[in-house]
């Protein structure tokens, strides 16, 4: 496991357009299919101690804001060599925690990389206009350091979004586990 910090996409950037499959039904899933709503987007994985360690918050956020954003996940990683991330494991894993927003499997790696996304998890919070207004990590709670697991940062990011009040621009990156490049 090797420690990565994202590298942190400017806040403003327009949501990249993308085209995924969504291993959950096996239907394609576009950026131009996302409502009006704002959408977070995640770059997980299935293996990662980092991802693990928020697999409860990331049920929490679904059920506190499920409603009011668009959750999407994709992982990027080389299933050759870490076959723990192959889709029909993503879609095992999912159906276990009862997540049934899209989980998308970027096989070329080309949208993660037009994201900067370099580490999972990595979290991109996109408002109803589709510009990016928040983007790193969900709290500093880590595995093993003992801080509780809040998802202060992106919780604050998101409700002050919702309430259409000012969101902090001081931002932290995200820590975990460096995506699996080809």
């Amino acid at each position: 496991m090797a420690l990565v910090y994202s590298q942190m996409l400017g806040l403003g950037t327009k949501l990249i357009d993308f085209e995924l499959p969504n291993v959950m039904d096996g239907s394609m899933f576009s950026t131009h299919n996302i409502s009006d709503k704002p959408a977070l987007i995640m770059f997980i994985c299935n293996h990662c101690p980092y991802v693990i360690h928020y697999h409860q918050q990331l049920q929490d956020l679904v059920h506190n804001y499920g409603d009011k954003v668009v959750f999407i996940a994709i992982s990027a990683n080389d299933v050759k060599n870490y076959p723990e991330d192959s889709q029909d494991n993503m879609k095992l894993l999912f159906n276990k925690l009862s997540l049934t927003f899209p989980y998308l499997y970027d096989e070329t790696q080309e949208v993660a990389q037009s994201y900067k996304a370099v580490c999972t998890p990595d979290f991109y919070l996109f408002n109803q206009d589709k510009s990016l207004v928040y983007r790193g990590r969900l709290d500093d709670s880590s595995p093993g350091n003992g801080k509780e697991i809040t998802g202060q940062d992106l919780r604050s990011a998101m409700d002050n979004m919702l309430l259409g009040q000012q969101i902090s621009t001081e931002q932290y990156p995200s820590m975990g586990c460096s995506i699996k490049w080809k």
